[in-house]
C-alpha cells in the first residue's frame, strides 16, 4: 500500500495572506491615527471649498471692480484672506510629509523595536522583511491617496483664486510650488522610507521622530534653496523683462569673456545709475536677466520627484539592510 503524502501548500500564497493579516492588523491597531488623518484631509478640503465659495460670492458680476466699489486690483476681503491662506498651502503638504515621517519613525516601528512587540508578531509566521514591507506598504499607499488628494484640491483653490496681482501665488513662491504638482506625494514617500529607516537605526521612538523630522527639514530647506539649479534657465540680453509669471533667478551685467557681475559686487552703490556704472567699470558690457518661464514648472516638479523617489528608494533598500543585519 503506498503512503500518500499531502501537496505542500503554495508559499506564494501563504507570504501572500501573512501579508494581508500584517495589514490588517496594523489598521487595526492604529485606527485613531487613521481617523485622525481622515479629519486631517476633510479639513483641506472643507478650507478650500469654503474659501472658494467665499470669493465667489464677493465676485463682481461684471468683473468690474468701479462696479463694486473695491479697489483697483479687484481684491475684496475675501479674495484677500483666500491669497493668505493658499499662499502656504505648498508648506502646509510639506508640514504633513513632514508628520507622516515621524509617525512611520515612532509610532509605527520604533515603538515596537524599543517595547519588544515586534517579537509576537514574528513568532506567528511573520518573518522581519514582511513585518517591515507592511510597515511601508501601508503609510505609503494611505500618504499616496490623501496627499495627492489634498494637492488636487489645493491646485484647484490656487488656480480660482490666483490673477496677476495676487501676493505671494506665483507658481515658483517657495509656499505654492511644492503643493501644485507631484513634489507634495514625492516629500511623502521620501518620509515615509527616511522615517523607517531612522526608526531601526536608532530604534527609540521619540528620538527617531526628532532625527526624521531633522533630515526631511535639511533636504527641504535644500531643495527651496537650490529649485532653480533644477533646469536650465533662459537667458534674455538687454534692458528687456521676461514678462509675467516668469521666476526671475538672477539678473546683473556680463562681461565679454561671460563673466557674471551682480549688484552686490558694488556694494557702496546706492542708485541704479551708480551701480551701473560700477558693474561697466568692471567689465560689464550687456545687462541679463536669468529666468525660468512658466513652461519650466512642470520639468521642475519632475526633477524634484525623481530625486525625491530614488532617495526613497534608497532609504528603503538601506533599511532592509539594517533590518537584515540586526535580525538576521
Amino acid at each position: 500500500m503506498s503512503t500518500l503524502t499531502p501537496p505542500k501548500p503554495d508559499v506564494a500564497e501563504a507570504s501572500e495572506a501573512s501579508f494581508r493579516g500584517s495589514v490588517r492588523v496594523l489598521l487595526r491597531m492604529h485606527r485613531r491615527s487613521l481617523w485622525a488623518a481622515g479629519a486631517l484631509l476633510v479639513l483641506g478640503i472643507g478650507t478650500v471649498a469654503a474659501l472658494l465659495l467665499w470669493v465667489d460670492a464677493q465676485r463682481c458680476p461684471d468683473e468690474s471692480p468701479a462696479a463694486c466699489g473695491i479697489n483697483d486690483y479687484g481684491s475684496t476681503s475675501a479674495q484677500s484672506v483666500a491669497e493668505s491662506l493658499l499662499s502656504g498651502g505648498g508648506s502646509a503638504l510639506l508640514l504633513l510629509a513632514c508628520l507622516v515621517g515621524a509617525f512611520v519613525a515612532g509610532p509605527l516601528i520604533a515603538r515596537e523595536l524599543e517595547s519588544g512587540a515586534f517579537r509576537m508578531a514574528w513568532t506567528q509566521s511573520v518573518p522581519p522583511a514582511r513585518w517591515l514591507a507592511a510597515r511601508l506598504a501601508v503609510p505609503a499607499a494611505l500618504s499616496v491617496a490623501g496627499v495627492g488628494l489634498l494637492s488636487a484640491v489645493y491646485r484647484w483653490g490656487w488656480t480660482e483664486v490666483n490673477h496677476p496681482y495676487a501676493f505671494g501665488l506665483g507658481w515658483f513662491n517657495d509656499g505654492v510650488f511644492p503643493g501644485i504638482g507631484p513634489v507634495a506625494v514625492g516629500y511623502a514617500l521620501f518620509g515615509v522610507a527616511v522615517g523607517a529607516l531612522c526608526a531601526l537605526l536608532i530604534r527609540r521612538m521619540l528620538l527617531s521622530m526628532a532625527v526624521t523630522t531633522v533630515v526631511l527639514g535639511v533636504v527641504m530647506t535644500g531643495f527651496t534653496l537650490r529649485r532653480r539649479m533644477l533646469w536650465p534657465v533662459d537667458r534674455l540680453l538687454g534692458n528687456g523683462h521676461p514678462g509675467t509669471n516668469t521666476w526671475i533667478t538672477e539678473t546683473g551685467m556680463l562681461t565679454a569673456s561671460g563673466e557674471k557681475l551682480f549688484r552686490k559686487d558694488c556694494p557702496s552703490m546706492d542708485a541704479d545709475r551708480d551701480v551701473a556704472s560700477c558693474m561697466k567699470a568692471r567689465g560689464g558690457v550687456t545687462d541679463f536677466t536669468d529666468y525660468h518661464p512658466a513652461s519650466h514648472f512642470w520639468p521642475l516638479q519632475l526633477v524634484e520627484t525623481g530625486i525625491l523617489l530614488a532617495l526613497a528608494a534608497l532609504a528603503v533598500f538601506a533599511a532592509f539592510r539594517v533590518l537584515r543585519r540586526l535580525h538576521g
